[in-house]
């Protein structure tokens, strides 16, 4: 017996002496709303398969695509409980924790996907993630959902007048709500799950998304009009719950940062690659798709105006000011 326990032990400490001995590995849980095959969940394979060959196997990720581990409000509370460890959502939707994340929802802010990027990997997007770990989070990166187009089921909108009376789902959020009254039309706060059911029983006419997550959520089968207005600009807050981040040694931490930042510039690129097939499949999946004039979308940057100067006293003048320096000097 004792020569059988002396030899288990030898053999212990020679895998150990080998560097064999057995690493524990951990499982990171990461969420999100869109369904498998959109860039954001293509994004997040692409994270996971980094993030498993740079940690030789001990860190695994696992993704939840298509809202299985609820909402984006019920994904934030589960992060800053410990309960889940990562996810992606809009960054707007963090207005609710710091106030300053309302300016990604402001109307037209972004003229391309080239101002957007270097406004969120400069300064500016890093110091806005910063401000989220009082509040239990860590933002690693950001991903994009991209340009916002209206679709409704009513009326084709070739005037922005046409928007006036509809019943709009919108994020739940203060701009949001604000934007789509400015238009005359009635918005109605709901979780992204819940859309195609409302879409479908007409509880709403018509919501605003884009493209990829138009195509994704198969919104084509209860919406017949889709009109391309490229009103408003979402990038993707990549976060992870500041209570796993900060039981992980310096070094998984690194790996999870870069697989972060390397799988977000994946999912961009492959974000603005899907937006041509996206609309032709919209087309053929029976979508009416126009574009306003440019005499109209003059109308409708007027109209959101007062929308912007409202919340920009909310977000904070520092913070409004900080953005539109960066912007100036991107289009000098």
């Amino acid at each position: 017996m004792k020569r059988l326990v002396l030899k288990t032990l030898v053999a212990a400490v020679a895998l150990a002496a080998a560097g064999m001995a057995p690493a524990q590995t951990r499982t990171i849980k990461f969420a999100n709303q869109n369904t498998k095959g959109h860039p954001i969940v293509l994004g997040m394979d692409k994270f996971a398969e980094l993030v498993d060959k740079k940690s030789g196997g001990r860190l695994k990720v696992q993704v939840f695509p298509g809202g299985v581990l609820g909402s984006d409000q019920a994904n934030v509370s589960a992060l800053q409980g410990g309960t889940l460890e990562m996810a992606s959502m809009n960054s707007g939707i963090f207005s609710s924790l710091v106030k300053d994340f309302a300016i990604y929802d402001f109307p037209f802010l972004f003229g391309n996907p080239r101002e957007a990027d270097a406004v969120v990997d400069g300064p500016f997007g890093q110091n806005l993630h910063k401000k989220l770990e009082d509040k239990g989070l860590v933002g690693l990166a950001y991903y994009e959902l991209g340009f916002r187009q209206l679709t409704n089921s009513k009326r084709p909108i070739q005037k922005v007048e046409d928007i006036a009376g509809l019943k709009l789902r919108v994020i739940p959020s203060p701009i949001n709500v604000d934007w789509v009254k400015a238009l005359g039309a009635n918005p109605t706060p709901l979780p992204f799950p819940e859309l195609y059911a409302a879409l479908e029983q007409k509880a709403v006419d018509g919501q605003e998304n884009p493209v990829a997550t138009i195509k994704g959520a198969k919104l084509y089968e209860v919406q017949k009009y889709m009109t391309l207005t490229n009103h408003q600009y979402n990038p993707q807050s990549v976060v992870i719950s500041k209570k796993f981040w900060e039981q992980l040694p310096p070094a998984d931490q690194k790996i999870l940062k870069d697989a972060a930042v390397e799988s977000a510039q994946y999912e961009r690129t492959q974000s603005r690659a899907m937006l041509q097939s996206g609309l032709e499949d919209l087309k053929k999946g029976g979508m009416e798709v126009n574009e306003l004039s440019a005499a109209e979308v003059t109308k409708l940057r007027e109209k959101m105006k007062p929308v912007i100067d409202k919340h920009a006293a909310t977000v904070g003048e520092g913070t409004v000011q900080a953005m539109m320096a960066e912007l100036a000097k991107l289009r000098k």
